[in-house]
């Protein structure tokens, strides 16, 4: 707790031919990042023609995956399903090397593909068909304002007849132009349509190129005049009978798909994750060193899980393998990749600490802090036993549902679970139970300070509650530049603002006891001649320096006035919604009192409302809390996130023989 798990050095040199078995341990247990080698005395490796094929297979059968998924009939789904959802079941397979794996994928395709594509094709090639005939109807429609025989618009051998559309401010100076130039040889058929006119241009072939230029230059929107003989009333019921029959094909395309579905999707998606963990796999090839005979890698994992990787190696290797297990120098403290390390009640909130950045391996990790810090600071935001009640039984039924799955659904869940605690006792101490409804309903609710009428005292606690978080801040990174042998940054950094602190808490409590006015004076110009001589190192721009941070820090402690103005917004909301529920109480038409029945309504919507509008700003404000205010008293976040070698498996089970 507090610290990062500890990460040592894993280097291994072994032979060629337990590459791929050694590789496939590594990727399916997870735990060793592995990093590139840098040598001169051999080459990088790179990945062969069975992992190409791998990287190849992988986008093949993601469309068939993508194809049959949409023909797929869905199960399950709502929010039974969302809050308990149910485990994927896993096949297994058998791994005996990479070949033997494509070969089987290759036979799985050889026979699923052509039936699958066969079938694709099909509604293709339909949907195509059906949209041609959906336009030439479109045409027709156009067309039936003309009421000529379809056949006359096409072209003979001696006529070139165009049909189209153009706007109706365009059509006289086109008909004009195209007259002058074809010196009176062209006959125009037109009718008005809205803002356009539909006009039929007949030219003799050897006037066409002339006029074919200005009908360009005027922007007319050809038409393709669809096949057949008659009127276009009478074409549209031929083109339409066709686009039926297309359309019971496409209807039956579809239902070959939704049995192919059925019957190949699930073994599909297997095959998928298999060629896509093969092809994961084998981006490491380039980081690794090899020669004709043997292969190196190195990596970083957990201390913890280095006897478990060793065993794993040498039976991997037939303890034919060179393995060497370092501590990390001083140089590469940049380069560790953290895994943070917290017990369980604190690591779902590792997921908040990684929102922001996980620390460096010599810093600490803030999340055991922030697990009380952001769910008290949450929990008075929102100050309302009931708004607590109601996140804690959705939050409650979340955690239960996506325990076993650990994700991120799992760790907000969590979050607000603890969150719902800490607002139901800030409601109890402050009588709120869905704001004073339970006031204007007549009884009697027990409370230490009212919201609004103790608005100083709740301002007052929510700056106390600011410096008190600043001061564990600044604590914190005292602490971590003293451990890291930075006393000088830690003294005229850290400690100035602890004196200074101390120094305002001290001044405060003068007011109640005068003997603590000199040792709050005392503390207070001690940190501030410590805070002046840090800011000393920035030579001319000092004096501006020091006027800036000091009023930045006075601005990061006002900042907490947040807690206050959010509990505050709580508590009107919820008063407004009760105002006008009882406004509507006693309202009836006739016998009938509706105003009951518009009043539940009204409140309990409203009251749900407050609930979601309200969490959500506590929810982003507390974050601010931690991520702003807090952490920029220490905490840089700047490190690098263990990123282990690791299979994804959520269809697949990988039987391996190590």
């Amino acid at each position: 707790m507090f610290k990062p798990e500890e990460m040592v050095r894993v280097e291994v040199i072994t032979l060629n031919r337990y590459k791929d078995s050694l590789l496939t341990y590594l990727h399916e247990n997870g735990m060793v990042e592995i990093r590139e080698l840098d040598v001169e005395i051999a080459q990088k490796d790179s990945p062969n023609e069975y992992h190409r094929k791998a990287a190849s297979y992988s986008i093949t059968i993601s469309r068939l995956v993508d194809f049959l998924k949409a023909y797929r009939k869905s199960t399950g789904g709502g929010i039974k399903e969302f809050i308990f959802p149910k485990e994927r079941a896993r096949k297994k397979y058998r791994y005996e090397g990479i070949e033997k794996l494509i070969k089987d994928v290759e036979d799985f395709l050889s026979a699923v593909e052509p039936e699958i594509k066969a079938v694709e094709g099909k509604i293709t090639a339909t949907q195509t068909e059906i949209e041609r005939i959906k336009g030439d109807i479109a045409i027709l429609e156009l067309l039936s304002a003309l009421n000529l025989d379809v056949s006359y618009l096409k072209s003979t051998d001696m006529l070139e007849i165009v049909v189209g559309t153009v706007d109706r401010n365009k059509f006289k100076p086109l008909v004009e132009e195209v007259t002058r130039a074809t010196e009176n040889r062209a006959v125009i058929v037109s009718k008005d349509l809205k803002d356009k006119v539909l006009a039929v241009f007949v030219f003799l072939k050897a006037d066409y190129d002339r006029a074919n230029p200005i009908l360009a230059k005027y922007s007319l929107e050809r038409l393709e005049v669809p096949e057949g003989e008659g009127t276009p009333r009478e074409l549209i019921a031929v083109y339409e009978e066709k686009l039926r029959a297309k359309e019971e094909e496409l209807e039956s395309a579809k239902k070959d798909a939704e049995m192919l579905a059925e019957k190949y999707y699930e073994d599909v998606v297997f095959y998928q994750e298999l060629m896509e963990n093969e092809r994961d796999k084998s981006t490491v090839l380039p980081m690794l060193a090899r020669t004709n005979m043997t292969f190196a890698l190195t990596g970083w994992l957990p201390r913890s899980d280095v006897p478990r990787v060793l065993e794993g190696i040498k039976r991997v290797t037939n303890g034919t393998a060179y393995i060497n297990i370092r501590e990390p120098t001083e140089e590469e403290l940049d380069e560790i990749p953290i895994k943070l390390k917290n017990p369980g009640w604190a690591r779902p909130f590792e997921m908040l600490t990684e929102m922001y950045g996980v620390p460096k391996y010599n810093e600490i990790d803030p999340t055991p802090i922030i697990t009380f810090t952001y769910s008290f600071f949450f929990g008075f935001m929102l100050t309302d036993f009931m708004y607590g009640l109601i996140i804690a039984i959705i939050a409650a039924l979340l955690v239960k549902g996506h325990k076993k799955f650990n994700d991120g659904t799992y760790k907000f869940a969590y979050t607000l679970l603890v969150s719902s605690f800490f607002t139901m006792v800030m409601g109890v101490i402050f009588g709120s139970y869905f704001g004073n409804a339970f006031d204007l309903a007549g009884f009697t609710v027990p409370r230490v300070w009212d919201t609004f009428q103790d608005a100083l005292v709740v301002l007052q606690l929510a700056l106390a509650i600011g410096i008190a978080h600043l001061f564990t801040g600044y604590t914190v990174g005292f602490i971590v530049k003293l451990r890291n042998g930075e006393t000088k940054d830690a003294i005229l950094d850290q400690l100035s603002w602890m004196l200074i602190i101390l120094g305002i808490t001290f001044l405060f409590l003068a007011s109640k006891n005068q003997s603590l006015s000199m040792p709050g004076k005392a503390l207070f110009g001690v940190g501030l001649v410590l805070f002046i001589l840090s800011e000393l190192k920035n030579g001319a721009l000092a004096v501006l320096l020091v006027i800036s941070d000091f009023f930045g820090f006075v601005g990061s402690w006002l900042s907490y006035a947040r807690l206050m103005a959010l509990a505050l917004a709580t508590a009107g909301i919820a008063m407004v919604i009760n105002i006008l529920v009882q406004m509507v109480w006693g309202v009836s038409l006739g016998p009938v009192p509706i105003g009951i029945l518009i009043g539940i309504i009204l409140f309990a919507g409203g009251q749900l409302f407050s609930v979601a509008i309200n969490a959500l700003g506590a929810f982003v404000h507390s974050l601010r809390l931690q991520y702003v205010e807090f952490f920029g008293t220490f905490y840089s976040g700047e490190g690098k996130p263990f990123q282990p070698f690791r299979a994804k498996r959520e269809v697949s089970e990988l039987e391996f023989e190590a």
